[in-house]
């Protein structure tokens, strides 16, 4: 991490939403909320039926993302939010969906952690 990072309190956060959260355009509000937020990173569907996510930025922002994920859109059902707290990386200069093929994206999972 950056001393810079650091300083400002930057986050990440790889989350796992489950419940009624494919075909509710999920992906697409927590999107538009990540760049309201100031969020970047990714989210994408997995096969199971859940959402996942990967969030960087401020500790408050990715704390609001993830506080929006407990709730979703009109039309989810949010059963459960995983939060796995990692050290700041920097990677991201936005936030966009991406697609799962199988258990990586188009195997480039390295790619997106």
């Amino acid at each position: 991490m950056r001393e810079a990072d650091r300083s400002v309190g930057k986050v990440r956060a790889h989350v796992k939403v489950s419940g009624r959260v494919q075909g509710v355009f999920f992906r697409a509000y927590a999107r538009d909320k990540a760049r309201q937020l100031g969020v970047t990173g990714w989210v994408r569907n997995l096969y199971d039926g859940r959402v996942e996510g990967l969030f960087e930025g401020t500790e408050e922002a990715v704390s609001g993302l993830i506080s929006w994920c407990r709730k979703g859109p009109a039309g989810a059902y949010v059963t459960d939010v995983e939060v796995e707290w990692g050290e700041y990386s920097g990677k991201f200069d936005r936030f966009f969906i991406t697609y799962s093929a199988g258990s990586t994206v188009y195997g480039e999972e390295n790619e997106l952690f």
